[in-house]
C-alpha cells in the first residue's frame, strides 16, 4: 500500500482563502449561453428567459464570481450589440468559434442572471478589434451613476442604478495567434496600460486584470509577462493565467494525473516574474494572479473537429466542446483545486471554465433536463468548506510514481483549510486529499501540530463505486451515477490517534484513484 506523510500545524497559515478563488466562466460559445443559462422557450424559463433549473444548480455549486463574455469571443465583440431593445440588436458573425451570434443575451441579461445566481460579475473588454474608447464607454454604461451619454442609455434600457462591476479583464489571450487582433507583447502592453489608466480615471475603485501568456507552453511565456507588467505594473492588480489538461497520446495517463504539478509550476513562475518586475521598478506592490481559465479539456478532439478545421460554420449555438467528464477527470480537478488553494496567498481569482455545456461543470439539454458533471462535485465541496477559512501550509512526503513530463510525482496530493469560531478557537480543520494510484489504496498519516484534541466530523470520497470504473460519468439518464459517498462506504477509513506525549495523527485510508474531503472538529469534552 502506498504511504504518505503529511504535516500541518495550527500556527502556520499562508493566507485567508480568497473569496474569488471559486469562480467560473460564461462565454458566448456553443451552448453555454443559449440553451445553457438562457432559453426563453424552456418549460422552466423565468420571466427573463433564464433557465431556473440551471440557476438552481448554479446556486448549489456556488461560483463566487463569473467571467463574461469571453474568452476568444470577446476579441471580436461589440458590447453595444447586446444592450437595448431585442428587436434592434444585430445578428453578427463570431469569428472566434465560426458561429452566428444573435445578441439576444448581453450585459443587461447577464447582470440579471448574476443577481439571481448570487455571484459577482467579472467583465472582459475587447482589446482585439476595439480599444481604449470602447472600454471606457462600456465602463461608463456599467458603473457611472447617471447624467452622461452611456449611463443615461443604461437607464433608458431599464436599469437606473449602476451595475458597479469591480473586476475587469483587459482583453483575452492576446499573445495567441488564434486571437482576433493578436498582438505582440509590446503592442498589447502599451494598449493595456493606456486602457487601464483611462478606465481608472472614470472609476478608480475598479480592479484590473492584465493578460498573461495564454499557457505555460507558449513560446512567449515569461517574457510576455515581463514586458506587459513593466508597462502596467502600477495600473493593474492582477495578471491572468490559463491552463487546460487532458489525457492524450502526448500526455499519457501518468502525466495527466499529475496535472497539478504543472499548475504549481505555472503559478510559481508567474509570481516570480511579477516579483522580479516589482523589484526592478522598486515597487512595494504585489501583483496577484487571476487563474481565470482552467479545467480538464479534450483539446485533441476539438482541434481535429470539422469546426476547428473550418469545415462547419455560421450556425447558432451549436454543440461545441461538450466534454463528458469522468471519475478520473474529477480526481484531477480535485488536485487542481488543491494547487489553487495551496497558492491562495497569490492566486486571488480562479475561474473554472466553463459553467454550462462547453467543458461545463453543468450540462443541460434544450427543452430538457440539467445536471451536474463529475467535475462540479469537488468544486462545490472545496468552495463550501473553504470560504471564510485560512489556507494552511501543507508539507507532503509521499511514495512517488514516474511521469514522463514531471519526473517522480507524489501519489498523494493534499491541501488544508482551518476555520476558527468567533472567539478565535478552532471550529474545524478540513483536509482535501487525492490518491493518484490507479490500483492501490493509500495509507495517509497527517501530523496535526498545535491543535487541541480533534475528532472526525465528516469524511466523503469521490471514487468509482461497485460496477463503475474510472471512465464513469454523470449523464441525463443517470445524473447521480458518480457522487460523493461516505469514506467508510467506499472502503476507506479515518481516525484520529493521540500519542502518549499528546501529539495527534489523523490516519486515513484513501481508495484507489479518489478525491476525498475529511473534516476534523474539536473532540467532545
Amino acid at each position: 500500500m502506498p504511504r504518505a506523510r503529511i504535516a500541518v500545524d495550527a500556527a502556520y497559515t499562508t493566507a485567508p482563502v480568497p473569496r474569488r478563488l471559486f469562480g467560473s466562466f460564461v462565454e458566448h460559445m456553443g451552448r453555454c449561453v443559449y440553451t445553457g443559462i438562457f432559453e426563453p422557450d424552456h418549460p422552466r424559463a423565468d420571466a427573463d428567459g433564464l433557465r431556473s433549473d440551471v440557476l438552481d444548480l448554479v446556486r448549489e455549486v456556488g461560483p463566487t464570481v463569473v467571467r463574461y463574455p469571453g474568452g476568444n469571443f470577446v476579441s471580436g465583440y461589440d458590447w453595444e450589440d447586446g444592450v437595448g431593445p431585442l428587436d434592434a440588436r444585430p445578428r453578427r458573425i463570431d469569428r472566434a468559434w465560426r458561429t452566428v451570434e444573435t445578441n439576444a443575451f448581453g450585459l443587461d441579461e447577464f447582470a440579471r442572471w448574476a443577481d439571481k445566481a448570487g455571484t459577482e460579475m467579472m467583465y472582459a473588454v475587447n482589446l482585439g478589434t476595439r480599444g481604449l474608447q470602447e472600454a471606457c464607454d462600456l465602463l461608463e454604461y456599467a458603473n457611472h451613476p447617471g447624467g452622461t451619454l452611456f449611463s443615461d442609455l443604461r437607464s433608458a434600457h431599464g436599469r437606473q442604478d449602476p451595475y458597479n462591476i469591480q473586476l475587469w479583464c483587459l482583453g483575452n489571450e492576446m499573445d495567441g495567434p488564434w486571437q482576433t487582433g493578436h498582438k505582440t507583447a509590446h503592442e498589447y502592453a502599451r494598449l493595456a496600460g493606456e486602457t487601464a489608466r483611462a478606465m481608472r480615471q472614470i472609476d478608480p475603485t475598479i480592479e484590473l486584470v492584465a493578460c498573461g501568456s495564454s499557457s505555460r507552453s507558449m513560446p512567449t511565456f515569461g517574457e510576455w509577462e515581463r514586458i506587459v507588467l513593466e508597462e502596467t505594473y502600477e495600473d493593474v492588480q492582477l495578471i491572468s493565467a490559463h491552463a487546460y489538461y487532458e489525457e492524450s497520446e502526448t500526455t499519457p495517463l501518468a502525466d495527466f494525473l499529475a496535472s497539478a504539478v504543472d499548475m504549481d509550476l505555472f503559478i510559481d513562475s508567474v509570481a516570480a516574474t511579477a516579483d522580479a518586475v516589482g523589484a526592478k521598478l522598486k515597487s512595494r506592490k504585489k501583483i496577484g494572479i487571476s487563474f481565470d481559465e482552467w479545467n480538464v479539456w479534450n483539446q485533441t478532439a476539438w482541434h481535429s473537429s470539422e469546426r476547428a478545421r473550418g469545415l462547419i460554420a455560421w450556425d447558432v449555438a451549436p454543440r461545441i466542446i461538450e466534454d463528458e467528464y469522468t471519475v478520473q477527470d474529477a480526481v484531477v480537478v480535485g488536485t487542481l483545486l488543491n494547487s489553487l488553494l495551496r497558492h491562495g496567498d497569490r492566486v486571488l481569482v480562479g475561474c473554472q471554465a466553463q459553467l454550462v455545456n462547453v467543458i461545463g461543470l453543468l450540462r443541460s439539454e434544450p427543452g430538457g433536463a440539467a445536471w451536474k458533471q463529475t467535475i462540479a462535485l469537488p468544486f462545490e465541496q472545496v468552495r463550501r468548506r473553504s470560504l471564510g477559512g485560512h489556507v494552511l501550509d501543507v508539507r507532503t512526503s509521499s511514495d512517488r510514481y514516474e511521469t514522463g513530463r514531471y519526473g517522480d510525482v507524489d501519489l498523494v496530493d493534499a491541501s488544508a483549510v482551518v476555520h476558527h469560531d468567533d472567539g478565535g478557537g478552532l471550529a474545524r480543520l478540513t483536509l482535501f486529499l487525492a490518491n493518484r494510484s490507479l490500483e492501490e489504496s493509500a495509507d495517509v498519516a497527517v501530523s496535526l501540530g498545535g491543535f487541541a484534541d480533534l475528532s472526525v466530523g465528516d469524511a466523503l470520497v469521490l471514487a468509482a463505486a461497485d460496477g463503475q470504473d474510472r471512465y464513469t460519468s454523470n449523464r441525463e439518464a443517470a445524473p447521480d451515477a458518480v457522487r460523493l459517498r461516505p469514506l467508510a462506504a467506499a472502503g476507506g477509513t479515518v481516525a484520529v490517534e493521540a500519542s502518549e506525549r499528546g501529539a495527534q495523527t489523523a490516519r486515513i485510508t484513501l481508495p484507489a484513484l479518489s478525491w476525498a474531503v475529511v473534516e476534523l472538529v474539536p473532540a467532545p469534552r
